[in-house]
């Protein structure tokens, strides 16, 4: 399958009756301003661009929202309950992104889609959900080049101060023993 578009893109999780589940389930929760986001993307992606015939198993579905309103992490703990009780044994992690920009010491992010922008590769800064008529959208704030070429590479944030932080997630992924068409870059490659 040719992967060139955001559309393609598209098209590929709507062909994907398990992906298309699951953002079924995600929204049910009606979720102000959510997402499923990174792998569950990148690696379909990788998947299809490698040839795949069966999913790589994902470690966790990343489910992300945006509410400024309850920053309590109990709160995503109860949502990933609720996933896990309407489809089991997925491995559902829920975060709000209003909170999340702490974690690397960064100002506020202004939406789920800013929490995205702020993942460490611009190939995981990807996330899909399903608009009020259940369509697929799709948003990846650095476009799809790097993630349909196979190319790892730091997201904007990520490629100075907190650059330690995108070089010991790669060394720890070891994406490269999945998906051996990659190429993992290095800030002074990119």
């Amino acid at each position: 399958m040719k992967l060139a578009t955001e559309q393609d893109v598209i098209r590929l999780i709507e062909e994907d009756e398990w992906m298309m589940e699951l953002l079924r389930v995600v929204n049910e929760l009606n979720l102000p301003d959510w997402w499923i986001s990174a792998g569950f993307i990148r690696s379909k992606i990788w998947d299809t661009l490698h040839g795949f015939t069966e999913r790589t198993p994902l470690p966790d579905i990343d489910v992300i929202y945006f509410d400024t309103s309850n920053l309590d992490e109990q709160v995503e703990k109860q949502f990933e309950a609720k996933l896990d009780n309407i489809l089991p044994g997925v491995g559902w992690s829920v975060k709000n992104q209003a909170r999340m920009h702490k974690i690397n010491q960064l100002p506020p992010y202004q939406s789920a889609v800013d929490g995205i922008a702020h993942f460490p590769e611009t190939v995981t800064a990807l996330g899909v959900a399903l608009n009020s008529d259940n369509q697929v959208v799709f948003t990846a704030p650095y476009g799809i080049k790097d993630v349909v070429s196979l190319n790892v590479k730091p997201s904007p944030p990520f490629q100075q101060d907190l650059l330690e932080v995108y070089q010991q997630r790669v060394t720890q992924k070891k994406w490269s023993s999945t998906w051996p068409k990659l190429q993992i870059h290095n800030l002074k490659e990119c």
